[in-house]
């Protein structure tokens, strides 16, 4: 928002829906026809071998959807011959087709009825996947998680390579959406070792280097990138191959090299496009319309940004829809369209929140199973030791009173313990709940608490009719200093500039961390000028102090302000107008403050012979028609 762009990256949707090929999960796409119903079980005669028909639908699935579309028909016809395993693995492969279709609700009691009831390992663990697929596509990834962690419990019982691939590749895929990187390349490795070569490799491949991508600590990985690559197209898995292209390209561009990123997109392009999977598509698309934008090719950026948006899902919220619809912003900008320019800033800004709403769901949602799977530990160990308790209390004989006293005291103790381990446990949840809302970087506020707290206060200085001012800061050239000097110096200054901040913040002020290296400040009862020489103080404070423990680094942020005064009491639209303020703080050299002053109310065609005025050298007021 407003400057270079945040330097943490949030998962790409594909990740979490690619490998329905391999574990029967579900993934968004538009089939070629209707998901068979099951009440088609029942119809029609006995046409060929019902395994070898079942097991050439599986096989087809995603490669010749249509036909195994008709397959499934032709087996629905009549079961009467089929053992009870084929009717089973016909009802899996017709739970996938519903799921496919997107029709979740009815997929979900078809899956659950295989898991429970299918004594075939592999088929019950390939239910078990698409059902953790599905629930974490529709949001429910406290139960998506809960079922995982079931799934793994079993997993040191359990030889079959196929079931443990099933639950290790979707272990892989949800807990680097929840941000739990070092265990999704475990489990990578993993799927690796257990199949060195053929499809499972190359899936094993994918989730581990995509995890890998998502750390953000990627490091020097083209060899690794090329294994990946290299064994995808070994089992002739085209899909995946270009899904790891997509991160390489997405490296690419993080690293400035946009004409590298072209190159690779543009040549798995005609392939993307033949998948007929949206997600994919989206996000070459966007990645197209992001590095053209890089290059300058204007025109270019525009066309595969529009078709981003043409190929993206309704209703979904990820990552390549906030990419396109920031080009989208950056070349209405450009061109002076400020109409277009705000509205595309709105949708991004609605993409982004989203996206990272989504994100910390699904952090929270892993944290509180892995808290509630600690709390039913516990609690069994209690239970135990009430029941030795009672039994010994039942058992207790005149000869052996006080020897059976001291050990029903000892474990007594025991018990006290595990109760107070407990309450441990608790407080430890309930802090957890409190973390949630902070950042794990700077302690400060996240970025949805942050909206929540500013809205408060919001509405708490509206009733009164006072005035207040939203502070937007973001550090200039950030991106170069992570690039220079690696992360953990980068981590240095994010600390440093909020130390900073929190010098100079009283305590009814709202600061949080937006993402990256933005962050937002609400100052109640604050007209816009009391903000400007807030902000200035701010600006000058950072400039003058050098950051990183061992570097000497100079930092300068560039500050938005937007008051009520003129734009509301509205968070959005004050969100809105200080970003386009610290737009133009970017755009005009930055290390400077610029306040935003036009009315909400304003027609921008109107405001052309407004003057900006220059303040201490630094400190703007913005006319956005200028």
């Amino acid at each position: 928002m407003g400057g270079s762009g945040t330097t943490r990256r949030k998962t790409w949707t594909g990740a979490l829906l690619l490998l329905g090929m391999f574990v029967g999960t579900a993934f968004f796409a538009v089939p070629t026809a209707k998901a068979i119903a099951p009440e088609t079980f029942a119809r029609g005669p006995e046409s060929k071998n019902p395994q070898e028909l079942l097991v050439l639908a599986d096989s087809l699935k995603t490669s010749e959807h249509d036909q195994f579309v008709r397959l499934l028909d032709e087996l629905g016809r009549d079961t009467s011959h089929m053992t009870d395993q084929q009717v089973a693995y016909l009802r899996y492969l017709v739970a996938w087709q519903v799921a496919y279709s997107g029709d979740y609700e009815h997929a979900e009691p078809l899956l659950k009825a295989l898991m429970n009831q299918s004594s075939n390992d592999d088929l019950r663990y390939r239910a078990i996947a698409t059902l953790i697929n599905i629930l974490g596509i529709s949001g429910h990834y406290e139960e998506a998680f809960s079922i995982l962690n079931e799934a793994l419990d079993d997993m040191p019982h359990i030889s079959n390579k196929a079931a443990r691939f099933q639950v290790f590749t979707e272990a892989a895929q949800l807990l680097t959406e929840a941000g739990q990187y070092d265990l999704a390349v475990n489990y990578g490795n993993q799927i690796i070792t257990d199949s060195p070569q053929g499809r499972n490799a190359c899936a094993g491949y994918y989730v581990m280097l995509h995890a890998k991508f998502e750390s953000g600590h990627i490091g020097a990985t083209t060899q690794e990138f090329q294994r990946g690559i290299d064994a995808c197209l070994q089992a002739s898995e085209g899909l995946i191959t270009d899904s790891i292209r997509r991160d390489v390209a997405h490296y690419d561009i993080q690293l400035h090299r946009a004409d590298a990123a072209v190159a690779l997109l543009q040549g798995s392009y005609a392939n993307v496009l033949g998948y007929q999977y949206p997600d994919l598509t989206t996000e070459y698309n966007a990645l197209l319309a992001q590095a053209y934008w890089d290059k300058g090719d204007t025109l270019h950026a525009e066309q595969y940004a529009q078709y981003a948006l043409k190929s993206a899902v309704k209703g979904e919220f990820n990552e390549p829809l906030s990419l396109t619809y920031k080009v989208l912003y950056q070349i209405a900008e450009q061109k002076g369209d400020l109409r277009n320019a705000l509205a595309y800033h709105e949708q991004y800004m609605v993409a982004d929140k989203r996206q990272l709403d989504e994100t910390e769901a699904k952090v929270i949602a892993y944290q509180l199973v892995k808290q509630q799977v600690a709390a039913k530990k516990a609690e069994l160990a209690e239970l135990n030791k009430q029941n030795e308790i009672l039994q010994l209390q039942q058992a207790l004989d005149h000869k052996a009173v006080e020897t059976s006293r001291l050990y029903i005291a000892l474990l007594l103790t025991v018990l006290a313990s595990i109760g107070f381990w407990l309450f441990r446990l608790k407080r430890s949840q309930l802090r957890f709940m409190r973390l949630a809302r902070r950042d794990g970087l700077t302690g400060i506020f996240n970025r949805q608490h942050f909206v929540d707290e500013a809205e408060q206060s919001l509405r708490y200085v509206a009733k009164s009719s006072r005035s207040a001012s939203l502070v937007l800061i973001d550090l200039d050239h950030f991106k170069t200093i992570n690039d220079t000097y690696g992360h953990e110096v980068g981590d240095q200054v994010l600390k440093r500039a909020v130390a900073i901040c929190q010098r100079y913040l009283h305590s009814s002020e709202v600061f949080g961390r937006l993402g990256g290296e933005e962050f937002g400040i609400l100052l109640p009862e604050c007209n816009h000028e009391r903000a400007r020489e807030r902000a200035e103080q701010l600006r000058a404070a950072m400039h003058a102090e050098p950051a990183g423990d061992s570097h000497d680094i100079t930092v300068s942020a560039s500050f938005g302000i937007a008051s009520t005064i003129h734009h509301g009491y509205e968070l959005r639209k004050l969100l809105l107008a200080a970003d386009e303020a610290l737009y133009r703080a970017k755009r005009d050299g930055r290390n400077r403050v610029v306040v935003n002053q036009t009315h909400a109310t304003d027609d921008p065609s109107s405001s052309a012979d407004r003057p900006n005025y220059s303040i201490d050298g630094h400190a703007q007021l913005v006319d956005p028609a200028s």
